[in-house]
């Protein structure tokens, strides 16, 4: 699959080597290279996420705008009000709203930490209570930059550039504080009522690794009290949730500085929950009519300069690496890392004459790709620079798209009641005809086309979609698949995109009933996403908590005594054969201090022996989160177990 977003082209690329100098360690001569860029890499990791441009909002888009989004945008400038009330020399850049509330970014000599926090909040709480009046005007581009020369506000200049030459250029006042602003706003500052800073972070200006190093203030806020409550609930149930605390605990993954940031390494535990992951995947394809294939990790610059993944998503992709033939007079090759796997599966297509008889033909590959994320990007199992990818390619006709696509739906929807999905949604993205031939393939009517054939489909399916414009991949329209946890955090973990452009350059044909040759369309799905960020989502969702089909213990047996524990383990023997996931504790610990060391690890089910459990041939049945469930028959527990495990049900 290719990336659903286009990477901003702005900042230098000098960490990118970082993991490349990894690999140089084993080199004596490159180990002083090593170092320095280890020293580089510690740098970036001090900066959030801060490292792309904000792309400006069209006024189209500024209409669209939410109530939410007006609402925090305001409080976006009532937080810049307060904090030039206590801080006057503060350089100002932007406030936009975001999806957890927004933020501001300020240049000022004065570091902000949590502890003006308490300060910025109660001057913002006066501006509040002031209950200015949000007044829009507007000046030429001579006047609004020498408006803000006199200020002193430079940054402010400098963004008077990204506004188009036929927009006009406005300006927000509330009280005594003027901004820069397309608006829209609330209508007085009194309308923003519950709002809370929530932390700082360093933000380059404009993304850009060679401009200044601003200071960004995050908040969020909420129409009342009581939902800016609920929401702070929220987060401090999903910071208990969240995967990295909980991969440690358990022992799931783990990171290190040798290996290279980015790159995961996973445990036993862990990689029992990427077989069984990739075993559910396999069993669905399998049914479904899919054919497995394998392809490398690495390919020639040519294949990706075909599939036009270079140039488009080359700030994605690592450097190449330039290999020298023994051959003076034959070129150099340069190698790419793959960053998706599309292109491979093309070539597998194209490998052999196909007919329409063989389509739809649908290859699947769980593929481990390789893409470049900033070091301020990386986050735990959510943004990874190496991924392994529950990745498919349907080659089929327009006649057998609509069911194709609508399979793949299908297909989301059976994995997300076998995980508990209950709350999902999906995002239809399209193209914007004002970016053909730049951000999108040039082909204005197969856009078209092949949007009315997605849309049609969502339509008839029944499935609740949001159609948002200009998010489409460069190839073609695509679905992302939005899922909630149970604390309520959204996660974007699938996709399903139309390609109608990349497999006509790569000659991709078959011959028809006709005897005439047509090129397929293509459409790319992955229903689970990658291993790490689906698995981030998992560990939170279930809190560590997993079912038993997915448990890495599925169970635990405690004997009470030393007479019990060859009874216990033919109870083990006999779970094993049948590929149980089950340890024997038999430690001297009293009993107690064993349950409770097995519900610390998450123990999926815990099976207790005690004189009388063996002498009648029961199991003592204790489940993780459900306590004692009772002593039971030997083998009605195990049928019991085995059932779930079968089912996923458990």
């Amino acid at each position: 699959m290719a990336p659903t977003t286009r990477p901003s082209s702005s900042g230098p690329k000098t960490n990118r080597h970082e993991l490349l100098f990894a690999f140089a360690r084993q080199t004596p001569n490159l180990r002083p290279l090593c170092a320095a860029a280890k020293r580089l890499s510690a740098t970036h990791k001090r900066m959030e996420s801060a490292k792309h441009d904000v792309e400006r909002k069209t006024l189209e888009q500024r209409h669209q705008m939410s109530d939410l989004d007006r609402l925090r945008h305001s409080c976006a400038h009532v937080l810049a009000t307060a904090v030039l009330r206590l801080w006057p020399e503060a350089k100002l850049d932007i406030g936009p709203p975001t999806a957890e509330g927004f933020y501001y970014d300020f240049d000022l000599e004065h570091r902000f930490s949590p502890e003006d926090f308490e300060a910025i909040e109660a001057e913002m709480k006066k501006v509040t209570k002031e209950n200015q009046t949000f007044e829009r005007s507007t000046k030429t581009r001579d006047e609004a930059k020498a408006f803000f020369e006199e200020r002193g506000q430079s940054f402010k200049v400098e963004r008077l550039a990204d506004i188009p030459e036929d927009e006009e250029i406005s300006f927000y006042q509330n009280g005594e504080f003027v901004d820069l602003c397309a608006g829209p706003h609330v209508m007085r500052t009194g309308n923003v009522k519950a709002y809370k800073l929530l932390r700082v972070a360093a933000a380059y200006y404009r993304g850009n690794e060679k401009n200044p190093q601003l200071q960004r203030i995050y908040g969020t806020a909420f129409p009342n009290k009581t939902k800016l409550n609920e929401w702070l609930e929220a987060q401090e149930e999903a910071r208990k949730r969240d995967h990295r605390k909980i991969g440690r605990e358990m022992q799931l993954f783990a990171f290190d500085d040798d290996v290279g940031p980015g790159l995961p390494l996973w445990l036993p535990k862990g990689t029992v929950l990427i077989e069984e992951l990739e075993k559910l995947a396999k069993e669905t394809e399998f049914e479904a009519g899919y054919d497995r294939v394998r392809t490398p990790h690495l390919a020639r610059e040519s294949l990706y300069k075909i599939s036009g993944h270079l140039p488009y998503y080359a700030e994605s992709m690592f450097p190449p690496m330039e290999l020298k033939d023994d051959d003076p007079d034959k070129p150099t090759d340069r190698i790419y890392l793959k960053a998706m796997n599309c292109p491979h599966h093309h070539k597998i297509f194209s490998a052999v004459p196909r007919s329409y008889r063989e389509l739809p033909l649908r290859l699947a590959e769980y593929g481990t790709c390789y893409r470049y994320e900033r070091s301020g990007e990386l986050m735990g199992l959510m943004r990874v620079r190496s991924m392994q990818m529950n990745d498919a390619h349907i080659y089929c006709t327009p006649e057998q798209f609509a069911d194709e696509f609508r399979a793949v739906n299908e297909m989301y929807l059976k994995y997300f009641k076998i995980f508990g999905f209950e709350k999902f949604s999906m995002r239809f993205s399209t193209h914007s005809a004002e970016r053909l031939g730049d951000k999108y393939v040039g082909e204005p009517e197969l856009w078209l086309q092949t949007e009315d054939m997605v849309r049609k489909v969502l339509v008839e399916s029944g499935v609740d979609f949001v159609e948002v414009a200009d998010e489409a991949a460069f190839y073609g329209p695509k679905i992302d698949v939005q899922v909630y946890s149970i604390s309520g955090r959204e996660f974007t973990i699938a996709t399903n995109q139309v390609d109608f452009a990349v497999p006509k350059r790569f000659g991709l044909e078959f011959k028809t009933r006709d005897n005439t040759t047509e090129t397929p369309l293509c459409i790319h799905r992955a229903p689970l996403g990658t291993h790490e960020r689906f698995i981030g989502f998992l560990i939170e969702h279930y809190a560590g908590n997993f079912p038993l089909w997915l448990a890495p213990e599925q169970v635990r047996l405690l004997p009470f005594g030393d007479d019990q524990a060859d009874y216990a383990k033919s109870v083990v023997a006999e779970l094993r054969t049948h590929g149980v996931r089950v340890k024997l504790d038999t430690t001297s610990d009293k009993i107690g201090a064993r349950i409770r060391r097995a519900e610390t690890d998450r123990v999926h089910t815990i099976l207790l022996v005690g004189q009388r459990e063996q002498e009648v041939g029961n199991l003592a049945v204790r489940e993780h989160g459900k306590g004692d469930l009772g002593a039971k028959p030997r083998d009605e527990v195990i049928a019991n177990l085995l059932n779930k495990i079968k089912t996923r049900e458990g």
